[in-house]
């Protein structure tokens, strides 16, 4: 069949640049009648757009159950794969093209929506990779090495040469190189395959009836063979005889570089799209051209790359080709000679060059005219209006709401991810309340297919939002739902929505009895408040709901937080923290924080709540200022009390300080407080004391660098010794009331420069010198006791930004090199230390090493 006077078998591995070469090399030589390619026959119909200017690949087929969306299948295309070369030389040949693959509506019945190369694999049988047998029977041990150097990297100069000779040539060997497998192997283990290459030899009979016997087919080269071989036409139907079927719709869609890899998951992926894609279309010197993207695009990082790295990483890449016997240097070779001569041996910059170049983040374009579901066509308006252009590429999107543009911008974007489109995904809005927001945008083919199931909401994006989100309104389950959706509502500006989805929240938030539920349903309606404010949108009856909600959680909060486990108190406390900033975003908070407050305070009070949610509760009070320092004092001197439990009391101490980073500079800052800590942690007993610790050690690792050393360096001093008679002794090196005349002093030459350097007109002084005026100045600016020896002429690394210089490393404890950050000591006392002379090492298992115990 596969001589002159039969059909022109053309057997390819798709997304080939090599083979696609061929391909239109044996088509230029036979000029076909007609042209069948593999694939469902349902696209026939869609077959003109591919010569459609505004059609770029990559771009896929993609066909979808029409009562199921989200059953569905693609079929891709790349610039360089066979398919789509011959697709595109019949349209430019208005040569008649036929899809001949098994209909969409039989493989979508039978592989249940997987893609076609998806559904082969999940096929049972013993499997073998056609490739990977015919590179051991050659003698090669890389099988994708081994067909790029046959096949892949067949540059112009072979075609040409094929032209010259039989075109047909490679075509032959590999037909009879895939007979002999399938005598060997038979299906291979694809036996889904048997159905299909039954319809394909259907399809290719009823072609050379109407076309004649010269019609080319370009498929995969393992089904070459089944095409050849002598079979009826009724044993071909009994085989497709009783297939299920469903209704189905097809279209083109973009598809990505990215998607084409087998790292996405695709089973007839390639490894390297970008690759393959530079090969296709450089026209000559393909080595040297990539050479010279890959400078370029080490330069635009800020990479130093030079013409001459590009000829000697040319020169390697040829010398390795050479070295190990390859005809032309592939990728394996250019990616070592950049490894060594453009990124000095790094992975680091060679992983930006397989990113961006190797793989790549090209995204086709379909034109408009393609069939596409309403809801699509919608989409694709609104995208042009508001300057949104789908990229394979992540990218950053800021935006001001206060603009009608960027506003609609954000409604898009959230009403699509209400529609489950997960187009872009929010970063952060720039802070609680802020009038801006920030994206993650990114198009994953899969969109389309997404967009297509939520074509059963609508026809339009805001129809369908809407039609969505009253029916997630009405079957919600939990209080925490409805309230995320208001939120969801507001931010994606669904007016119409909201009767319905209020009436659902009024509903569940007066028959939920749980404060754990309105606690966490609260916030959601906090944010929807103050969001909504921004975009002007009426939120009166979200704000009577969320007044309600938190009136209900002030009076039910102290009984619920009265005998949990240590778990449940781990998320009431998350709960607490959530409330206390919904509780200021509300619109009147004046009236709900009194009740909120008292509610607090109750929760410090009662000893049968958890340690750690009184502490919570206390640090809550103290940050407000509605706790006087010298009452947090008296109240953390209880919780940490001998007769408390040190489990119980560790508790608190992690509710108190809390794991935030900052939480460390409460300590640092409030000495009084440090030093309950340090008194209750050297008084627990040696038994108790290992059970404590991972608390502590997660507590204490959460801080901050700066601060941690600090406190550190606090413990390591001791406690502050008393003079005769119980006065205050001269405090240690480094902890003084003020600042040290003579340490200031050898600072005085930087200050001047950081004073004048801004002077117009006026040049900077020298280093280490400074100004009568600006030296007056400082000196006047260091005049106070002096505490401390000079020391060195800048800050030591570790100190608490503006608490002075920070402890230099390695220094001896009474050194005077070792200065703290000069946390400041009330009315002039002495910052006592975090651990006894005798047992210091349990202050640094707290404090230096974090990750030990806890993790």
């Amino acid at each position: 069949m596969t001589g002159r006077a039969g059909p022109l078998l053309l057997g390819v591995r798709h997304h080939g640049p090599g083979s696609a070469r061929a391909v239109r090399a044996a088509l230029d030589a036979a000029r076909p009648p007609a042209v069948l390619i593999e694939g469902p026959p349902e696209a026939d119909a869609l077959v003109e757009f591919a010569a459609d200017e505004g059609m770029r690949p990559p771009v896929a087929l993609l066909a979808h159950a029409v009562d199921d969306p989200g059953r569905s299948a693609f079929w891709p295309f790349a610039g360089f794969s066979p398919e789509w070369v011959a697709l595109r030389w019949a349209l430019a040949r208005s040569v008649p093209v036929r899809f001949v693959d098994l209909p969409a509506a039989h493989s979508l019945a039978l592989s249940g929506g997987e893609e076609p190369a998806a559904a082969e694999s999940a096929d049972g049988g013993v499997r073998i990779d056609p490739i990977g047998v015919l590179a051991r029977t050659a003698g090669h041990d890389d099988p994708e090495r081994w067909w790029e150097d046959v096949v892949e990297h067949r540059g112009p100069a072979a075609e040409e040469a094929a032209e010259e000779a039989d075109a047909r040539a490679p075509f032959a060997v590999l037909a009879e190189a895939m007979t002999a497998l399938r005598e060997e192997y038979g299906h291979g283990g694809h036996e889904h395959d048997l159905v299909r290459e039954a319809h394909m030899r259907l399809r290719l009979r009823a072609a050379r009836k109407e076309f004649g016997d010269g019609v080319a087919v370009v498929c995969g080269a393992w089904h070459v063979p089944a095409l050849m071989a002598r079979t009826t036409a009724t044993a071909d139907r009994a085989l497709l005889k009783g297939l299920p079927k469903v209704r189905t719709q097809t279209t083109w869609v973009p598809w990505t570089h990215r998607r084409l890899a087998r790292s996405s998951g695709y089973g007839a992926g390639i490894a390297s799209p970008g690759w393959y894609a530079h090969l296709f279309t450089a026209p000559d010197r393909p080595v040297e051209r990539w050479m010279a993207r890959v400078a370029g695009l080490l330069r635009e990082e800020g990479r130093a790359v030079s013409p001459a790295h590009v000829i000697e990483a040319v020169r390697l890449a040829e010398t390795l080709a050479v070295v190990r016997g390859r005809p032309l240097a592939g990728l394996g070779e250019t990616t070592d000679a950049v490894r060594a001569v453009m990124c000095d041996g790094s992975d680091i910059p060679l992983g930006l060059v397989a990113d961006r170049l190797v793989v790549g983040d090209v995204l086709g374009e379909v034109p408009d005219g393609a069939p596409a579901v309403p809801l699509q066509r919608d989409l694709a308006r609104r995208q042009r209006s508001l300057r949104l252009r789908p990229e394979a590429g992540e990218r950053e999107l800021d935006l001001d709401l206060r603009g009608d543009h960027d506003t609609a911008r954000s409604r898009l974007l959230h009403r699509l991810r209400l529609l489950g489109v997960g187009w872009g995904e929010p970063t952060g809005r720039g802070g609680t309340g802020t009038f801006r927001e920030s994206w993650r945008l990114r198009w994953e083919p899969e969109l389309s297919v997404r967009v297509a199931e939520a074509g059963v909401w609508g026809t339009t994006v805001l129809a369908a939002a809407t039609a969505k989100a009253e029916s997630e309104a009405v079957s919600a389950t939990t209080l925490a739902a409805v309230t995320a959706l208001a939120e969801q509502c507001l931010l994606a500006g669904l007016p119409d929505a909201l009767p319905v989805v209020m009436a659902a929240l009024a509903d569940r938030a007066a028959l939920d009895t749980d404060v754990g539920h309105l606690a966490q349903a609260l916030p959601a309606l906090a944010r929807a408040l103050r969001y909504g404010d921004v975009r002007g949108t009426d939120t009166a009856a979200l704000a009577e709901v969320a007044s309600g909600l938190a009136e209900r959680v002030c009076v039910g909060l102290p009984p619920a937080c009265t005998g949990l486990d240590a778990d449940a108190a781990a998320r009431m406390r998350d709960h607490i923290d959530a409330v206390h900033t919904a509780i200021g975003l509300l619109p009147d908070p004046a009236a709900t924080a009194g009740r909120w407050r008292a509610a607090l305070r109750r929760l410090v009070a009662r000893d049968s709540v958890p340690g750690g949610i009184r502490g919570r509760a206390a640090r809550l009070l103290l940050d407000d200022g509605r706790l006087a320092e010298d009452e947090a004092a008296r109240i953390m001197a209880r919780a940490l009390s001998p007769a408390v439990p040190p489990a119980e009391a560790a508790a608190w101490i992690e509710g108190f300080i809390g794991t935030a980073p900052a939480g460390g500079l409460l300590l640092v800052h409030d000495e009084r407080l440090l030093s309950l800590v340090d008194a209750w942690l050297t008084g627990v007993p040696t038994e108790a004391f290992t059970d404590v610790l991972p608390l502590l050690r997660r507590t204490f690792g959460a801080f901050e660098p700066g601060a941690r050393r600090t406190l550190g360096e606090l413990a390591r001093r001791g406690p502050a010794p008393t003079a005769p008679g119980g006065d205050p002794a001269p405090p240690a090196p480094g902890f003084g009331p003020g600042l040290a005349e003579r340490r200031a002093a050898a600072a005085l030459g930087v200050v001047g420069l950081i004073l004048t350097a801004g002077r117009a007109g006026g040049a900077a002084p020298a280093r280490g010198t400074v100004s009568t005026q600006d030296g007056a100045r400082a000196k006047e600016a260091a005049r106070a006791p002096d505490t401390a020896p000079a020391q060195d002429t800048g800050p030591a690394r570790g100190g608490v930004p503006g608490q002075g210089p920070g402890p230099a490393r390695g220094a001896a404890p009474a050194d005077g090199a070792r200065a703290q950050a000069n946390a400041p000591a009330r009315d002039g006392a002495r910052a006592p230390g975090t651990a006894r002379a005798h047992d210091p090492v349990r202050a640094h298992d707290c404090i230096d090493d974090p990750a030990g115990v806890a993790g």
